[in-house]
């Protein structure tokens, strides 16, 4: 049998900030944001709402549409690198909210790609018959380090996140390969510097448009399949030219490839799952589809599954 997801859930705060609403705080527009990037909202949490919150009411979702019970969970790992606080993880309050009382719990911090590096991490111990399931978080609450003088950065981050319950599926199916990877010389591109997100932006770019689109050509040959294969791409949702180069080195035409950075904007390691969640309720990734999940982050790191989706 395989490893792969049984299944997911989705948090994201309710209050909107759309371009016309960042137009009346900063020197922008919404049309130089849209043409630019391809967010024209994005969601931003209260004060009250912390990261520690929405993973919860993500996991809870994650756990009931799986089908099992808190206490069956073996592992919770959260992919973030906006915390609560420095400890304890956000991880461990999770597995106390929801009762996850037999789960060892702990933080993943590796940005953007930080949920691929979950999903990869739960899976080795599931495969080493540690544990049967494993409840992987990718969540962020970025607003909280955003300089919203700073039109570069400000206008791209959202907050919101989602979760995904790992165990074994029938033969066939689930990840049929994985990637990750690191640059650390890069990580002065993408950093937070104590108070806020500080990035250079076109050295982010050229690293991004390179790296996500050779690593979701890498895992689909590693799987033994070709892009012929490919049925359906979530990349991460950062910037639509971004995504439109992976795109383009698989040769899918725009339908089949996710697109949620219009409504949520930039969150971090909340971008594919949420992206996977809204594509599952919209019937855009379907049993027996070949998936090709694909990121990128802070680090410099980088991250790519290729899925047969299906129990």
């Amino acid at each position: 049998m395989g490893v792969g997801i049984l299944g997911v859930g989705k948090s994201v705060p309710a209050n909107v900030m759309t371009n016309f609403d960042l137009e009346k705080l900063m020197d922008t527009s919404d049309e130089w944001i849209r043409t630019r990037t391809g967010i024209e909202e994005r969601r931003i949490a209260p004060d009250e709402i912390d990261t520690s919150h929405m993973a919860t009411e993500a996991a809870e979702e994650a756990v009931r549409n799986a089908g099992i019970s808190p206490e069956q969970i073996g592992l919770i790992l959260v992919a973030t690198v906006t915390p609560d606080q420095r400890f304890p993880a956000v991880a461990t309050m999770v597995q106390d909210r929801i009762g996850a009382t037999n789960a060892a719990a702990m933080d993943i911090s590796a940005a953007c790609a930080g949920f691929m590096y979950g999903i990869v991490t739960g899976q080795q111990f599931i495969e080493a018959g540690m544990y049967d399931y494993v409840l992987v978080i990718g969540v962020e609450k970025l607003s909280k380090f955003l300089d919203w003088n700073d039109r570069n950065t400000a206008v791209l981050f959202g907050d919101g996140g989602g979760a995904v319950v790992l165990g074994k599926v029938s033969e066939g199916r689930g990840i049929l390969s994985s990637e990750l990877g690191a640059d650390g010389s890069g990580g002065k591109h993408l950093e937070h510097d104590g108070t806020h997100i500080q990035m250079n932006g076109r050295e982010v770019f050229k690293f991004a448009v390179r790296q996500m689109g050779e690593s979701a050509v890498k895992v689909t040959e590693k799987a033994g399949l070709t892009t012929d294969d490919v049925d359906y791409l979530i990349p991460h949702q950062a910037n639509t030219r971004i995504m439109d180069a992976s795109r383009q080195r698989l040769g899918l035409p725009e339908d089949k490839v996710s697109k949620t950075i219009h409504k949520y904007g930039n969150t971090s390691a909340g971008s594919i799952p949420l992206s996977l969640y809204d594509d599952l309720q919209d019937g855009k990734v379907k049993d027996d589809d070949v998936i090709v999940l694909v990121g990128f982050g802070g680090g410099l790191t980088w991250g790519a599954l290729c899925i047969k989706w299906g129990k």
